[in-house]
């Protein structure tokens, strides 16, 4: 006969031990992306200056283009005047007042368009016979519309980010799952609660997304716009460098629009991750 196994028993409170919780590992720096990024810019560089160096012509005449060393000193040279400077600046009011106005007209017309069938029928045909028109074709519009052409320029810059935040917005509002506006109106909520706990947070990936797209499109807009009626800017002096064969001078416009264009853009995109950080990403996202 076993003895059965002894029972101990205790009034004492068990004490479990607090779980801590688990920490989300620290991110390191991606040095070998950033690595890459850098190496592969260079690599252009270098390509640049062995062809031009070189005089090379093989179908496409790089004896025609400056080299590099006559970039950077156009460029040192053109950064010490002062109007190299007020062009930068005048771009930069014309693209950041335009995009301005594009985004919050976008957006709320977006909004309305998704939402109101009445609005979509009144104005969504409007839109639509619009948006394939190249916003650089309505600079002659624009000049015999509005009483200068830093008003004119404006327009067109508004009208060229307008279209692609728009039809982001359009598109996000509509894919919004019905479930959540019913929700809302479930526990007493009205119009206005649905747009701002529903609507407005559901449609900031979208929106981003047109953001990011009417940035680009704008700067393009903007430097043509610049480059047919306007007196000060990048693009008109990349216009004039270009009638007067100063050829450095016109890469140095280049270069310069190009930089703009990245810090704008990454503007953009570093403001819709901070917006957005609430949405699951995936390890590689948001670098």
């Amino acid at each position: 006969m076993t003895t059965p196994p002894a029972v101990l028993t205790t009034d004492a409170p068990v004490v479990v031990p607090p779980v801590a919780p688990a920490k989300r590992p620290a991110r390191r720096p991606h040095w070998g992306s950033w690595l890459v990024r850098l190496v592969s810019v260079a690599t252009a560089v270098a390509l640049w200056q062995v062809l031009t160096a070189n005089d090379v012509r093989l179908w496409l005449r790089f004896d025609t283009l400056p080299t590099v060393g006559e970039v950077l000193t156009a460029l040192l040279n053109r950064i010490e005047t002062p109007e190299y400077w007020l062009d930068l600046g005048q771009s930069l009011i014309r693209i950041l007042t335009g995009f301005a106005l594009a985004g919050v007209a976008g957006v709320v017309t977006g909004i309305a368009l998704g939402r109101s069938g009445r609005f979509a029928n009144i104005f969504g045909p409007l839109t639509e016979l619009a948006r394939p028109i190249p916003a650089i074709a309505i600079v002659p519009v624009a000049i015999l519309l509005f009483p200068t052409d830093e008003a004119g320029i404006v327009f067109i810059t508004f009208l060229a980010a307008y279209f692609p935040i728009m039809v982001s917005t359009r598109h996000a509002v509509r894919a919004l799952p019905t479930l959540w506006e019913d929700s809302v109106r479930t526990l007493g909520g009205n119009r206005w609660d649905v747009i701002v706990r529903v609507v407005l947070p559901g449609i900031l990936p979208g929106v981003f997304g047109g953001l990011s797209v009417g940035i680009g499109v704008a700067w393009i807009c903007v430097i043509s716009a610049e480059m047919i009626s306007g007196r000060l800017g990048v693009g008109y002096r990349t216009w004039q460098a270009y009638t007067v064969l100063a050829y450095p001078d016109v890469f140095v416009g280049i270069l310069t629009i190009g930089v703009l264009g990245f810090v704008t853009s990454a503007a953009v995109e570093l403001i819709g991750r901070r917006v957005t950080r609430w949405l699951p990403r995936g390890e590689g996202n948001g670098r």
